[in-house]
Formats: C-alpha cells, sequence, structure tokens
C-alpha cells in the first residue's frame, strides 16, 4: 500500500471516530431552557416535546461502541499499513485455511496422481472430484457440458488440435498453448493473399469438408487450391492439420469459430487468436492429472458426467 493511500485511510477512520465521539459529547453538553412542564416548549398542533435525557443504556451502548471500534483499529490493520498488534492478515488467514485443506485432501490427490489416465477415467469418485474442478475452472470457457463455445473446442467429441492422448491432454493444462503463430494464434493472410485470394481459398477449404458448392464457388474453389499453398505449412497438405501447430483438422465438419463461408472467409483475411492458459501454478501437478483424467473421460466413454 502507497504512503498516500494509507494516509487516507488512516485519516478518514480516525476522522470517523473523532465525529462519532464530538456528537455524543455534543448531545451530553447542550443545554435546553425547560419548562416547568419538563417540556422544551415546542408544541405543535397540541403535542408537547418532553426534555428527557437519553437512556443511560443507551449512552452505554453507544460508548461501548466506540470502545469497540478503538480496540478493532489497533489490534487488526484497519488503518492504512499499520498492522495492528495480533498481526492478523487475510492473507494469513487464508494460508492457514489451505495448510489444513491440503493436509486432509492430498493424499487423496496423491494417490489419484498415481494411477494413469485412463484408469481415472473410469473411476466414479475420482470424477466426481474431477467434475467439482471442471467446473470451477474450466466450465468459463468450454461451458458446463463441456460441449465448447466459438473459440472453445468441445471437449466432448474426438476433435483435438494438439492431441487427445493423455500425456498431451496433461501437456495442454499444464502449461497451456499460448497464442503464437505456429500455435494458437492463426496468422492473418489478407494482405497476403487480398480479398479475391482469401475467397478462393476458404471456398477451397470449404470443399476439403466436401461441403456442396455453387458453381461459381467451384470456380473460385478451383482458383483456391493452388493458393493453399501457403496454408499447407501449418494444416498440411491434405488439409488434416497437424498437432505439433495446433492447426486443425480441415478435412472434418468441426469448426472452432464456425464453418460458414462468410466466417471461413473472416478466420483467412484477419487471422485468429486463440490461446489457453496455463493450470501448473494454479492447480499443481496432482490436480492436473486428474483434471487430464476428467477430460479425457469425457470423450472415451468414462466415468465422467457433462
Amino acid at each position: 500500500m502507497s504512503a498516500f493511500w494509507s494516509a487516507y485511510i488512516t485519516i478518514l477512520s480516525l476522522g470517523c471516530l473523532a465525529f462519532v465521539i464530538g456528537v455524543m459529547v455534543m448531545a451530553n453538553s447542550l443545554k435546553v431552557t425547560r419548562e416547568p412542564d419538563n417540556t422544551t416548549g415546542h408544541e405543535y398542533d397540541g403535542i408537547k416535546e418532553y426534555d428527557n435525557p437519553m437512556p443511560k443504556w443507551w449512552q452505554g451502548l453507544y460508548w461501548g461502541g466506540v470502545v469497540f471500534f478503538i480496540f478493532y483499529v489497533l489490534a487488526y490493520p484497519a488503518l492504512g499499513a499499520y498492522k495492528g498488534f495480533w498481526g492478523w492478515t487475510s492473507v494469513g488467514e487464508h494460508d492457514k485455511d489451505k495448510a489444513a485443506y491440503d493436509a486432509k485432501y492430498a493424499p487423496i490427490f496423491k494417490a489419484y496422481a498415481a494411477k494413469p489416465v485412463e484408469e481415472l477415467a473410469h473411476d466414479a469418485a475420482a470424477m466426481k472430484i474431477a467434475g467439482r474442478l471442471y467446473v470451477n475452472n474450466c466450465a468459463a470457457c468450454h461451458g458446463a457440458d463441456a460441449r465448447g463455445a466459438k473459440g472453445y473446442p468441445n471437449l466432448t467429441d474426438n476433435d483435438w488440435l494438439y492431441g487427445g492422448e493423455p500425456a498431451q491432454i496433461i501437456e495442454t493444462l499444464t502449461n497451456g498453448r499460448p497464442a503464437v503463430e505456429g500455435g494458437m494464434k492463426m496468422p492473418a493472410w489478407g494482405e497476403t493473399l487480398g480479398e479475391q485470394g482469401v475467397k478462393e481459398v476458404a471456398a477451397y477449404v470449404l470443399t476439403l469438408s466436401e461441403r456442396r458448392l455453387s458453381e461459381a464457388d467451384q470456380k473460385l474453389a478451383e482458383a483456391g487450391q493452388a493458393r493453399f499453398a501457403v496454408c499447407a505449412g501449418c494444416h498440411g497438405a491434405d488439409g488434416r492439420g497437424m498437432h505439433a501447430v495446433g492447426a486443425p483438422n480441415l478435412t472434418d465438419t468441426i469448426w472452432l469459430y464456425g464453418g460458414s463461408q462468410k466466417t471461413v472467409e473472416e478466420t483467412i483475411r484477419h487471422g485468429r487468436n486463440g490461446a489457453m492458459p496455463a493450470w501448473k501454478d494454479r492447480l499443481g501437478e496432482e490436480k492436473v492429472h486428474l483434471l487430464a483424467a476428467y477430460v479425457y473421460s469425457l470423450s472415451h466413454g468414462g466415468a465422467a458426467k457433462h
């Protein structure tokens, strides 16, 4: 915390304390001229205002709150950078809770980490735990049902950008897949190919998945076949993709960003910048192993529920 914010919080807190004390002191010192009948002399529609002092029990609660406030700001880190005489911090509380959690559950994750992914995928108890890990960490992008969304792969089919073997899934989860060219980043080809070239290559790409085209688009596809050479470096001459660089298979009907002619043209023209974050620091090796088994199970008839 900077010196400015520390001073700001301290002044604000102590200012509030001074105001609360000042209100009570002022109320107790205020002298009102009483009438013989113990009223203030204020009357409206036959209703008179009595001048009775505040109840002692109410004043006791008020001053008790002030004392508690003073104790609290001295004991806990409530005044800017001041740490409090008890030394309590929210980070320390979190670390304490995490240590208790790890002591309880670490043996469970360690036991699961010793089993092969293929075996874990059919372990109902393991997949129940892994399912919670998935919902808490993966569902935001891939969906609660793991069927993905535009730009986020469907994990329930058997189509894989970087391969669906256990070791490949673990690698993806552990280190992520950054948006770099030759990886999940597809370069933009609009300037290189030109608008006509983009349309021709898009038409040819659609024929790879046996899409029926109009006669005009078929002519575009014939011209695009030669231009596809710039794509073959990643997607292969046959368009079946390469797991090594995360280039998708263009011969099936699975499209990460959509398979309409307009969308394919947009992908070629502007490129794509997909990225998968690394989970090694957040989850650790053992939980990654368990989560990999869950992902593997989704497309291999395992015990995972989605």
